[in-house]
């Protein structure tokens, strides 16, 4: 029954974001279409529900053959390969807005997990790897607020980069999504919706760990 709330909950949001959203698709859509490389919509595997990989749909924001230079899979602040239009999508979470077609074809949930390269989830801690796709991935997720600032924190760090991304953000955000999998609920997903909302707004605000008062601490070296 909980997974049949959760799917009736997802549609109902994905329709009447749909509806809402339609004229800032179309919009962005003919933007996209003569600027750039002329690319509208980007599709990347990514990992998901009991680690099968599947498709995600995002509005192109990176050049072409983004995955394969500079820093690959991971990216930085003001990094090269974001297109001039990109930037403004991705700091608007803009380019993530077509994963609502995702949730339609259901291999993607409004809230969940935030769905990784294989790549990156490869960097995750072992023990910790079956344990955080036990849930469908979402749009937008726990993960997704506490992590809206990795590039920066990424980009500040002096030294490897990847490592710092494996020895220091891949397990916190492991131990995040699989606090939210232990307490899931139709209102903890309410709640995150609003909070998404909320930080989107107000990006500087600590009002998640406030409201969701059992999260994992923040690590001090990712404040």
């Amino acid at each position: 029954m909980r997974k049949i709330g959760k799917r009736i909950f997802d549609l109902m949001i994905a329709v009447m974001a749909l509806i809402i959203l339609s004229p800032l698709f179309l919009t962005v859509g003919i933007i996209l279409k003569f600027t750039g490389e002329s690319e509208i919509l980007y599709l990347q595997k990514r990992l998901g529900y009991q680690n099968k990989e599947f498709n995600i749909i995002k509005f192109a924001t990176m050049m072409k053959n983004s995955s394969k230079i500079g820093t690959k899979g991971i990216t930085i602040k003001n990094d090269p390969r974001v297109l001039p239009i990109g930037k403004f999508l991705r700091k608007s979470k803009i380019n993530e807005l077509p994963q609502i077609f995702n949730v339609f074809l259901g291999n993607m949930s409004i809230v969940g997990p935030r769905p990784q390269m294989k790549s990156i989830f490869e960097q995750f801690p072992i023990e910790k790897r079956d344990k955080i796709f036990k849930s469908k991935p979402g749009i937008t997720g726990v993960g997704s607020i506490i992590f809206r600032d990795e590039e920066k924190w990424i980009s500040n760090y002096n030294g490897d980069k990847h490592e710092f991304y494996r020895e220091k953000i891949a397990p916190y955000k492991a131990d995040v999504e699989i606090w939210y999998y232990r307490n899931h609920s139709l209102f903890l997903d309410l709640k995150i919706v609003i909070l998404t909302a909320w930080v989107i707004i107000f990006p500087k605000s600590n009002l998640t760990f406030k409201v969701l008062k059992t999260l994992p601490k923040k690590p001090f070296h990712l404040s």
